[in-house]
Order: C-alpha cells, then sequence, then structure tokens
C-alpha cells in the first residue's frame, strides 16, 4: 500500500525513532508500504518518520542509479549489491570513515529540492532485516550517503540540518513555501 510522504513542517521529521523490538505482522506491513511508497515516488531511501511512523526502520535501494555509483563490501570482500536490493535496516547503527565527500542530495519529504552535502566517505552498517536476518557491511558512494540520509531521519535529523548557510539561504523561498503547503 501506498503511504502519505509526510512533508518538511510535520514535527514526526523531528522525533527519534522508536528501537524495534519483535519484528511482527506491523512492521513486516510497515516495510512493505514503505518500499511500494518509496518506488512510487521513485526515491532511493525512506525512513519510517517520512510516512508518520517513528520507529527505526529505513528502506533503501540504490539498483537503478546507474549515473551514481555503489560499493559493498562484506567481511572485507566487495560483493554483488544488487541481490541486497532493496535493503531494509531495523535499527542500524553506522560507523562513518574519517574521509568527506560532498555530493548533492535531495529528500522525498522536501520535494523540488536539493543541496550539496559533505558526508562520510564510507560507512559500516550493522542493522537486522525484516526477516530477522543480521546484517553487517560497509558500504561507499551513493549507498554510503543514502544510509547516513535514513538514519538520520531515523534520529530526528532532517538533510536541511546538514547543509551550509549558503544552501539554506538559497533555498528558504522554497522552504517557506513548502512550510505554507504551497
Amino acid at each position: 500500500m501506498i503511504r502519505p510522504i509526510v512533508l518538511f513542517n510535520h514535527p514526526i521529521l523531528r522525533a527519534v525513532g522508536a528501537r524495534v523490538e519483535g519484528i511482527g505482522q506491523e512492521v513486516v506491513r510497515l516495510v512493505e508500504d514503505m518500499l511500494d511508497t518509496m518506488r512510487e515516488a521513485e526515491g532511493v531511501g525512506l525512513a519510517a518518520q517520512q510516512v508518520g511512523v517513528a520507529l527505526q526502520v529505513a528502506v533503501i535501494d540504490v539498483s537503478d542509479a546507474e549515473n551514481r555509483p555503489s560499493q559493498m563490501w562484506i567481511n572485507g570482500e566487495e560483493v554483488d549489491l544488487l541481490p541486497f536490493m532493496p535493503l531494509v535496516l531495523i535499527n542500524p547503527q553506522l560507523s562513518l570513515s574519517t574521509d568527506k565527500e560532498v555530493g548533492v542530495e535531495g529528500c522525498l519529504s522536501f520535494p523540488k529540492m536539493n543541496a550539496d552535502i559533505v558526508r562520510a566517505a564510507r560507512v559500516r552498517c550493522q542493522c537486522m532485516n525484516h526477516e530477522g536476518v543480521l546484517l553487517d557491511f560497509e558500504a561507499a558512494g551513493l549507498l554510503a550517503r543514502a544510509l547516513q540520509h535514513e538514519v538520520d531521519h531515523l534520529n530526528g535529523v532532517l538533510f536541511i540540518d546538514r547543509m551550509s548557510s549558503a544552501a539554506k539561504a538559497s533555498l528558504a523561498g522554497k522552504l517557506k513555501r513548502l512550510t505554507r503547503g504551497k
């Protein structure tokens, strides 16, 4: 089922998601709905807060982003990431590299808005998926960026919080219109 995507001015986007203590039908249904919603919106990631649920659940699928490559490693070995897409992240924990890179980001909760954001170039993610399988992998490229973006959402942090003051100033008019719902 496609759920409405919560927009910038909704307070749930600032909520820290509750830890998922058990994977029951409600969580599985939420994941399925989030995947449907993300695909319909043509996004690469979606956090539970973006569909109005404050839980530590996110989904990511970078398989169609050929112009923004990604890399994935498991146990230090690079793997083809396509068999792992879409990724379902429950209670994710990230370890960030000290190397940084700048890249363009957008957000489904901020339609038609994007900006350059500084992020760690590589991340390690430890989480569980909706089948209860523990995942432990490293990522670079768009996948690393999407992981950081979605985990930020799970912690009530928005990509506008990571923008430079110049980027925020240049988007001020769009943010005001979005806040007013226009």
